[in-house]
């Protein structure tokens, strides 16, 4: 069931509506019916994989628990080994398959695996990691293990966040479920108003910069550089949109119901360095890898260049994450050079800046360092948003010509069709602006009522007459 969705505009209100009349003890037994019916509006049968994990960790977590020593290692490597084998099974099998297959056909091998039928269980990647840190920390000792095998199967299947995240840890979560939550009129309208922000970002912004970033993208030998580079910033713009808005409906439709989710973007393109980009973009993600990969493998703790291996191998992994293809493994690769070099020339950079008198304009020293980072996130996306790595080549050695001639037709995009996509973007860019020095949210409802209505009928507005619906799902939904 998609966000976007007439489907999702009754389920909402129905599942929040039954969830306040029944009492506490009750509700988690709806949320968990919810959240299958949810899930089954994509391929029903694939629910029993879900089942077949939330089994094995239900029972690891306990088992992890009750054990000292070697068993207890065990147990938890027969709950990652699970998790994964899923994962690589479903995700990966057909792209290493036909790397093999290449591969032997190369050195005349005469052996071949076959290619399997496959589709991706929607949202895999997303509840495959939130169920692994649950026995992680089971295992660290953070987390008590769950004796409730429905609550278990419901911080697993939570359906604003079952899909495309935030990936929450059982420390956050699972306590929630359990606690009463009343009705409250500020937070619910809190929620509400959060839910419409991420909606106007994907249906207003994101869906309409989707058909100029197809139409350049689908024919990359056609393309000139304006093209690509217009399409590639849009690009960043619809990514943006499209994720952060799925992740503030997820987050609003949960705080509606009084659970609290974890804040998954801070104005990323705001960043001045890749690392405060991965600080501030998809944070349940690069905080997982972060805690359970990173670290583990010695994170800062160890000599530059065993640090510079350790980035670049999460960073590889997680472009794997993103997708079983070349050009994914290209951007992840992409920003673990980017981090390794801003690493070796941290010190440099700053003598050079005070060289050239930039450390006595910190506001356009920063302004010059955000700028850099959001023409080097936008070149990677050129291998995210490719179809694979000969496209993203093409695309990158397009980028150099056809600059004299170059028209709006040539995006598809008209004059008025433009000015309305600007002013679209522009009240994002400008929430999160604000969002950098103040709680929006929060301002916002100190305003005058007026002034408040004001702003809320315009996005309703904005919806309605601009948003397309049901067109497009979420771009993470693919992972």
């Amino acid at each position: 069931m998609l966000f976007n969705s007439f489907a999702f505009a009754v389920f909402f209100p129905a599942v929040t509506i039954l969830y306040f009349l029944l009492p506490s003890r009750a509700r988690w037994g709806l949320l968990l019916a919810a959240s299958c019916f949810f899930y089954c509006f994509f391929i029903p049968i694939y629910i029993l994989i879900l089942v077949f994990t939330i089994i094995v960790d239900y029972a690891a977590g306990i088992l992890i628990e009750g054990h000292r020593g070697v068993a207890r290692r065990l147990w938890l490597v027969a709950s990652l080994v699970a998790n994964l084998g899923t994962l690589a099974f479903f995700k990966y099998w057909n792209f290493s398959a036909i790397n093999f297959n290449d591969l032997a056909s190369f050195l005349h091998w005469g052996l071949r695996i076959p290619i399997l039928a496959i589709i991706l269980p929607i949202g895999l990647s997303f509840h495959t990691f939130q169920a692994m840190s649950y026995t992680i920390e089971v295992y660290r000792g953070n987390q008590k293990a769950e004796r409730n095998f429905g609550i278990y199967a419901l911080y697993v299947m939570f359906y604003p966040q079952l899909v495309a995240g935030p990936i929450e840890r059982p420390q956050n979560l699972l306590h929630q479920f359990r606690e009463y939550h009343s009705f409250d009129y500020d937070r619910v309208t809190a929620g509400l108003k959060r839910m419409a922000w991420g909606l106007y970002k994907k249906v207003v912004v994101a869906d309409n910069i989707a058909p100029t970033v197809d139409l350049v993208y689908s024919a990359p030998s056609a393309s000139s550089g304006p093209q690509v580079v217009a399409a590639t910033i849009l690009y960043a713009f619809q990514i943006y949109c499209d994720f952060s808005g799925y992740s503030d409906i997820a987050i609003g439709a949960a705080q509606v119901m009084g659970i609290n989710l974890m804040t998954n973007f801070r104005q990323p393109y705001l960043s001045a360095s890749i690392s405060e980009f991965w600080r501030r973009w998809h944070i349940s993600l690069s905080t997982w890898f972060r805690d359970y990969l990173y670290i583990p493998m010695g994170g800062n703790r160890v000599p530059g260049w065993r640090r510079a291996f350790n980035l670049l191998t999460v960073f590889l992994l997680c472009g794997l994450w993103h997708g079983a293809n070349w050009n994914f493994l290209a951007w992840g690769f992409l920003h673990g050079v980017y981090l390794v070099v801003g690493m070796w020339t941290a010190a440099p950079r700053e003598r050079l800046a005070g060289l050239v008198g930039l450390t006595r304009m910190p506001r356009f020293h920063r302004f010059i360092k955000q700028a850099t980072t959001f023409a080097l996130v936008c070149y990677a996306w050129i291998f995210f948003r490719a179809a694979n790595i000969s496209t993203a080549l093409t695309l990158t050695g397009r980028m150099f010509s056809g600059w004299r001639a170059f028209h709006l037709s040539l995006l598809g995009l008209s004059s008025k069709s433009l000015a309305v996509l600007a002013a679209s973007l522009a009240a994002v860019l400008v929430f999160d602006g604000l969002q950098q020095t103040c709680d929006v949210w929060e301002r916002l409802g100190s305003l005058p009522r007026a002034w408040r209505w004001a702003i809320y009928y315009s996005v309703m507005f904005a919806i309605v007459l601009l948003g397309r619906f049901g067109s497009r799902q979420f771009i993470y939904f693919q992972f």
